[in-house]
């Protein structure tokens, strides 16, 4: 028995949010303040709350508040039904499963229904919307404030707690769970493991020492571990023996004072301090954790946060198996789901793939032989998200001012309905291996090869230099933005289905790799040159023309994928842009269209190179350029020996300045960073 699918609607972020989770391990990722922590939060107010309001008005949703105020400043609808935060949990059951706890829940008997759904609702019914609407009349009527003011402080008396299962594909078909008492205890049972887990390396502190003591507790009342419990005791009973003997000498001046105040009978005075040592109290406060250094044991505050993080996390682990399990004589709940939010806390990289790559082993064995223990790990850690099974990643993402939720197993279909599931092989083993960060990204370039790769982080600041003098730009400057950089080689069109399924604003840099009529590559200055051979390009612009992209601006340029033809199109908000050499002045104001980058940069640079020629190592026939029959494009394919020392060199020889005698940017990449610099609308 496992959830299949939690929906949330009118939470925080979570306005109409939906997630389907995993069998055993279901991954969410994504970036900071996407809904992560909102959905621990909210199962745990419904789930494991006694409180009949346990949500606070800053967790209703502001689109449900709106929407409210415009049914209460308005004539209520005929057809108005009760609203609120929500939480709807799909059940899936088997026949192999117990279905004692469930069989109440059940809203019919038809063997080929193997589901139930619950649904926990905080609403806002008819009757209490009317009793709503008039005393905010009234309210209005003494003091002019909005609903949210009165509602802040008055929200409890109108919003009310239900609990229902509900017909699959019908809301009004229900078993109310609060009318027929129906307890949901050993069908459910929801833990969780925060962020900030108390975790310090301060001398004082024995955090991890303090935990043994939780998991000593959960271990006595168990039947596997009674063997051991027993023996403890034992073990206890023959110290406080001795310990009595100890006592009576230690004690015997402070005994033998309190027997001279003797009462009316004898031995009315007369006291013994003997040794009660309790099991439980003794682990408090004396057990230590000690961990090995070479022939040393030392304390556990002498571990870096790192380590203790990981290994109180184990110990929180453990201890929340523990408590699925239950006590001796009860059996595990049907359902029992941990959810354990950023583990990669206070770790370095290699320590977050060992937790990954371990946590599918540690709770392989579920709560029992018999009930299975589903699990939900949130991250914003590319380190964990690179060691995941893709099957196991779910992609939180706002869109709207709404979250969403997109399982990456998804894509692998997209990729298999177009015949492509080789590129889909090469873009997981991609990711893993180089940029799981995209997942994290706001932002992202794809670039061909070294020569960018080195050089994009300084046109970014020359970029921001020449932004910061004009005061109208709002923009956040590009080297303080959250942008991954990803280097395809002139394979960026095969990530295509990966940018529209991340939905972040991307910018590709390519080459236009002009050629003649048949694909020889020549300058597109050439009267045969008449198509491109980029592979990209003509994905992207369904196009190998070359006429098609002389002379464009990048506002033509602009790409968004239709949703009906799933087919890139241009579009003004679109998210993608391709750009490549354009027809740019240099210093001398000679115009000219260059077809690769270094035809480019040496178009516009060549005085630059040959004022600091004896800094260029990597360039062989340096005396070219000095040589004016020589065009650019013949530099690009006669100087250039070592492409990424080129480019070291660049950085080398220069300061990123706004100064003029500095090298320039090629036109078409500046214009792509301003691009991409701009808020996305």
């Amino acid at each position: 028995m496992i959830i299949t699918e939690v929906q949330v609607q009118n939470y925080r972020l979570l306005k109409d949010f939906s997630i389907s989770l995993e069998d055993e391990l279901s991954l969410v990722v994504g970036k900071n303040n996407c809904g992560k922590t909102s959905l621990l939060s909210v199962m745990d107010k419904f789930l494991n709350s006694s409180s009949p309001h346990p949500f606070s008005f800053n967790d209703f949703n502001l689109g449900f508040l709106d929407e409210l105020k415009k049914i209460i400043e308005n004539d209520i609808p005929e057809n108005y039904r009760a609203k609120g935060i929500a939480l709807k949990l799909f059940i899936n059951y088997d026949e192999g499963d117990n279905l004692a706890n469930i069989s109440k829940l059940m809203m019919d008997l038809d063997p080929e229904n193997n589901k139930i759904v619950l649904l926990f609702e905080y609403i806002l019914t008819i009757d209490d919307l009317n009793e709503l609407k008039g005393d905010f009349a009234k309210f209005t009527e003494e003091k002019q404030k909005d609903l949210s003011f009165f509602l802040k402080d008055n929200y409890k008396k109108y919003f009310k707690l239900s609990r229902k299962t509900v017909d699959p594909t019908n809301n009004e078909k229900f078993i109310d769970l609060e009318r027929e008492k129906i307890s949901l205890k050993n069908v459910i049972n929801y833990k969780f493991i925060k962020a900030n887990r108390d975790v310090s390396n301060k001398d004082s502190d024995k955090s991890l020492s303090s935990l043994s003591s939780n998991i000593y507790e959960q271990i006595e009342t168990s039947k596997e571990h009674q063997a051991k419990i027993d023996d403890f005791k034992e073990t206890l009973q023959k110290t406080d023996n001795s310990l009595n003997d100890v006592y009576s000498r230690i004690f015997e001046d402070v005994t033998k004072k309190v027997e001279r105040f003797g009462g009316i009978k004898e031995n009315d005075t007369k006291i013994s301090i003997t040794s009660t040592l309790q099991h439980k109290d003794l682990l408090k406060g004396n057990t230590t954790v000690l961990y090995t250094h070479g022939s040393h044991e030392l304390p556990e505050n002498y571990n870096g946060l790192g380590y203790m993080n990981l290994i109180n996390m184990i110990f929180e682990i453990e201890i929340k198996v523990k408590e699925f399990k239950k006590e001796k004589e009860e059996s595990p709940a049907d359902i029992n789901l941990l959810f354990i939010e950023e583990p990669e806390a206070h770790t370095h990289p290699q320590m977050q793939y060992i937790f990954i790559k371990n946590i599918k082993d540690l709770l392989k064995d579920g709560v029992d032989a018999t009930h299975k223990l589903q699990y939900i790990v949130s991250t914003h850690s590319p380190h964990i998200v690179s060691e995941s099974d893709f099957d196991d990643i779910k992609y939180l993402k706002l869109v709207d001012d709404s979250i969403v939720a997109r399982n990456l197993k998804d894509l692998e279909y997209e990729y298999k309905n177009d015949r492509k599931e080789q590129n889909y092989k090469f873009l997981k083993q991609y990711l893993t291996l180089h940029r799981a960060e995209l997942f994290f990204a706001d932002k992202a370039i794809f670039i061909e090869g070294d020569t960018e790769r080195i050089l994009l982080p300084a046109m970014m600041k020359k970029v921001d230099l020449e932004c910061s003098d004009d005061k109208e730009r709002s923009d956040i400057p590009l080297l303080s933005q959250n942008i991954s950089i990803v280097e395809t080689g002139n394979y960026s069109h095969i990530f295509e289905k990966f940018i529209n399924f991340i939905g972040v604003k991307s910018l590709i840099i390519t080459d236009i790799d002009s050629a003649d009529g048949n694909g020889k590559k020549c300058p597109v200055t050439d009267p045969n040159a008449k198509i491109t051979t980029n592979a990209s390009l003509k994905f992207f612009y369904k196009s190998e023309k070359l006429g098609d992209f002389k002379d464009e601006t990048i506002e033509n340029m602009v790409l968004k994928k239709d949703d009906v033809s799933k087919e890139w199109a241009k579009a003004e908000d679109g998210l993608l842009v391709c750009v490549y050499q354009t027809n740019e002045k240099n210093s001398d104001d000679r115009e000219y269209h260059a077809r690769s980058f270094e035809d480019s940069f040496f178009h516009i640079n060549r005085q630059f190179i040959i004022d600091n020629k004896t800094n260029f190592e990597s360039l062989k026939n340096v005396g070219y350029f000095e040589d004016e029959s020589k065009d650019s494009y013949e530099l690009s394919t006669n100087c250039v020996d070592k492409k990424p020392s080129f480019a070291i060199e660049i950085l080398l020889t220069s300061e990123i300045s706004k100064d003029s005698s500095d090298w320039k940017i090629p036109d078409y990449i500046k214009q792509g960073l301003l691009w991409l610099r701009e808020d996305q609308n």
